[in-house]
């Protein structure tokens, strides 16, 4: 666990970097515009601060493509040459054109990192702490703003202040992010896997997770490149001793045998709770006004909860329920019949039998939660009681069922390197096309919240609203005061990262956009509201910077990480790249035209006005995640990803 830590956390240098950048950019803006006389050319000074975000935009259009080419590691690598030019070109940089150049070289390193780092760190991350990892980008990326934020506060209290240097710094940083990235990340097994490259993608897991036994991601893996099949249902089971259910009658054909790993015989088996399957298609009391793959999310997740609130078992309890869920001794190469595949789920199989009689398999997404285990005898779900035998124990759990793969001419896991269907057209398939609304969505209506108008015009912002007044009479000027006012907004963002960051895996992601929305809304309706009262300038400057304070902190915490991650969690693996790329490029068409057009609209509609056009931002962002954007927390990505290919069927609608 502590190697693939180690590794995510490398692996988000470059969103530090883009931190690093976006906060220089918005100080060293001043002195550009002084320099070369753009205080009244609003349009190149947009064109200044976006240029990176044009560049980007292009950049984007062919990143996932190219990642899913070549690696996501090479454009890792790619990114931090990018940040190394970009620096180097900007110190040397004597008029608008060298400038221009330098944001279009950050450009396509920031839109790499932005893209790529999430995507990255989704593949190689466990399903129990993939939120916590994926939050590693915004905590770096806030981490280099207020690093940045201090160096320019330093040189603005300098007699002349060097927007080339704080601008340039930024080439220092790269080199250990491109020797980092040559020589400590590895490939993404997801990729790997994609690529036929098994035995690279076993060594990296390995590595990685810190165990020999990798054989169960190996197949979760190989079954994620084909999601969806015919039909798929939630099947309730008992797990219990194989002597108990293996003699009662009832045990048949829907029994999954579990092996332990010494015996290399069964040593327990999941039976079916007779009526229990079910078609994955919420019904009754569930809001018909959300969107069906979030009521389907919901569902599992009250499901799991309650399975998991029945009672609790020791450590001892634990070791034994995952030795059941080994395969046996000497199966290497053979269908893995029960693996570990993290947050609690394992992996199995059973047999069916096709009408042309050469049958076949299914596999199924077993939930079998740590706290789910009844001590012996004292298990009764639905009616079943069963008893183990002496130093057994039951478990419940719940199954996710699918088609797979896999035929009985074909044993083993060999995944499917060239797909049947051009990658274009699975953008078609339902899953995908529903996954892309929610990804697209949150993308956009990110930045309509007006996240980029703050960060990148911050100190006009606060300049406007008289914040030099908070500290006249320590002789700091206006400018000054504006940028030490950014230097503790984003020093305030890094534990309300770390609040987000405890509580990704565990409220999960939907919640936390769902409470955190409605304090953005609370901290611009003040900002709107209190231009309506006659407030002296120290209250107002204060008031104005308390509310940027919380609004980019709280925003941080939430919308700022969470629409990242979950793109990076609903795509299918054939198409992931492909998708984060569609998903990225709508993030930056909105950032553009919010960069671009901010200075006109503080211009012609005032900071009231703007600020009321993110409210209403704001609001629409809750109610689009309140009916479209899922719960995927704790969850293997083939889990997701499966049921959005399924719940987007129109026969499960």
């Amino acid at each position: 666990m502590r190697e693939v830590i180690m590794v995510a956390t490398a692996a988000t240098l470059g969103n530090l970097l883009f931190g690093w950048d976006s906060s220089t950019i918005a100080g060293g803006m001043r002195y550009i515009k002084q320099e070369f006389h753009l205080e009244t050319d609003p349009s190149l000074e947009g064109l200044l601060v976006s240029m990176s975000f044009l560049t980007g935009t292009i950049v984007t259009i062919f990143s996932g493509t190219v990642s899913d080419m070549f690696g996501r590691r090479p454009m890792i690598i790619t990114s931090s040459l990018m940040f190394y030019f970009s620096g180097l070109v900007m110190f040397w940089a004597r008029n608008v054109p060298a400038i221009l150049l330098s944001r279009m070289l950050s450009g396509i390193a920031i839109a790499l990192a932005v893209t790529i780092t999430p995507l990255y760190i989704s593949e190689i991350a466990p399903p129990d702490i993939r939120g916590l990892l994926n939050t590693l980008p915004q905590l770096s990326c806030s981490m280099g703003m207020f690093l940045a934020y201090l160096l320019v506060f330093a040189i603005s209290l300098t007699d002349t202040p060097t927007w080339r240097g704080m601008l340039s710094i930024v080439s220092v940083y790269s080199v250990a992010y491109f020797f980092l990235a040559v020589i400590y990340l590895p490939e993404s097994p997801p990729w790997l896997v994609s690529k036929g490259r098994i035995s690279e993608a076993k060594i990296v897991l390995q590595r990685i997770r810190g165990v020999e036994d990798v054989s169960g991601e190996l197949a979760l893996l190989a079954e994620g490149l084909n999601p969806g099949g015919e039909s798929i249902i939630v099947e309730e089971y008992i797990v219990a001793p194989a002597s108990e259910l293996i003699s009662n009658k009832e045990a048949g054909k829907d029994c999954i045998k579990l092996y332990g790993p010494n015996q290399g015989a069964v040593s327990m088996v999941a039976q079916q709770v007779t009526g229990q399957g079910s078609m994955l298609t919420p019904e009754g009391s569930i809001s018909n006004l959300k969107d069906n793959i979030v009521n389907i999310f919901e569902s599992m997740h009250e499901n799991i909860s309650k399975m998991s609130s029945m009672s609790h078992m020791g450590d001892h309890d634990s070791e034994n329920m995952h030795a059941a869920l080994l395969p046996p001794q000497g199966s290497a190469g053979e269908i893995p019949k029960n693996t570990d595949i993290g947050g609690g789920w394992q992996l199995a199989y059973k047999s069916i039998e096709a009408a042309n009689g050469e049958g076949g398999f299914q596999r199924v997404y077993l939930h079998a939660d740590s706290s789910a285990v009844s001590r012996q005898g004292s298990a009764s779900t639905s009616g079943h009681d069963l008893h183990a035998d002496q130093g057994g124990e039951t478990f419940q759990a719940a199954a996710l069922v699918c088609d797979s793969i896999l035929r009985n001419k074909d044993m083993n896991i060999k995944p499917e390197v060239t797909p049947k269907r051009t990658r274009w057209k699975d953008l078609l398939d339902p899953g995908v096309k529903r996954a892309l609304i929610v990804g697209i969505g949150l993308q956009v209506l990110q930045q309509i919240s007006g996240i980029s108008g703050f960060v990148y015009y911050a100190p006009q912002i606060l300049d406007q609203a008289g914040v030099g007044a908070l500290l006249s009479d320590l002789e700091i000027s206006a400018v000054s005061c504006s940028i030490f006012v950014n230097v503790i907004t984003t020093f305030c963002m890094l534990p309300c990262i770390g609040l987000s960051m405890s509580l990704m895996d565990i409220t999960g992601r939907r919640s936390i956009l769902l409470h955190t929305i409605p304090i953005l809304i609370l901290s611009l309706m003040i900002l709107i509201v209190k231009d309506l009262f006659h407030l002296s300038s120290t209250l107002n400057a204060a008031l104005t910077s308390i509310c940027a304070i919380v609004y980019e902190s709280i925003f941080c915490m939430g919308y700022g990480v969470i629409p990242n991650i979950i793109c990076s969690e609903i795509f299918p693996t054939s198409v992931r790249g492909l998708c984060i790329s569609i998903c990225s490029l709508t993030f930056w068409i909105s950032t553009l035209i919010i960069t671009s057009l901010f200075p006109f609209l503080l211009q012609f509609l005032g900071i009231t006005g703007v600020f009321g056009l993110f409210v209403a931002g704001c609001i629409a962002s809750w109610i689009f995640i309140y009916l479209k954007v899922p719960e995927t927390k704790g969850m293997p990505l083939e889990v997701i990803v499966e049921v959005f290919a399924i719940g987007s069927k129109p026969e499960t609608n």
